[in-house]
């Protein structure tokens, strides 16, 4: 009797602590990134009005490869305080050797609120990525393999796998008859 009120008492916990620990995220919508996200360019990070709470300290982290300026410390991350209407912002500046995807977590230390943005580099120079045979786009990465080919050669070997197993059965009961 002991061990089902135990583990009553770990479910009833485990219900009302799960959602007491999740932290509120703000809405995509909420983030705006301005400025040219390339290899050594500067983009403002703002999280609008109301993310935060007024005047909170907010904690910007960016993770990527290298180190990045914020708001004009070559760090990888930055407490700043939210405005009166718990808005945010902050000056992001990649290094010249910026590669790859950034990810920006603004965190308010009192709220617990959580905003994030996305930052994909593109070359500076807005040409394609190397080995691209896209005159003027992004890197070809997909297959020139129309579907049908692909559905109708897993159709065959599903249907070769399916054939092996029939014989593999009638061998089998014509040895044991």
């Amino acid at each position: 009797m002991k061990k089902i009120i135990a583990a009553a008492l770990l479910v009833v916990a485990g219900v009302f602590a799960g959602p007491a620990a999740a932290q509120a995220y703000v809405p995509s919508t909420s983030v705006t990134v301005q400025g040219n996200v390339a290899a050594g360019g500067t983009i403002n990070v703002t999280i609008v009005n109301g993310s935060f709470i007024a005047g909170e300290s907010v904690s910007f982290a960016v993770t990527g490869e290298g180190r990045v300026t914020l708001a004009a410390v070559e760090t990888t991350t930055l407490v700043k305080t939210a405005d009166a209407n718990g808005s945010a912002r902050v000056a992001v500046t990649l290094p010249t050797t910026a590669r790859g995807s950034y990810a920006l977590t603004a965190t308010g230390l009192t709220s617990g609120n959580v905003a994030t943005a996305a930052l994909t580099v593109v070359a500076a120079d807005g040409t394609p990525a190397a080995g691209s045979n896209n005159a003027g786009g992004l890197a070809f990465t997909g297959s020139t393999v129309p579907t049908l080919v692909i559905w109708a050669a897993a159709g065959a070997l599903m249907l070769g796998i399916a054939l092996m197993v029939v014989v593999t059965l009638q061998r089998r009961a014509r040895n044991n008859a």
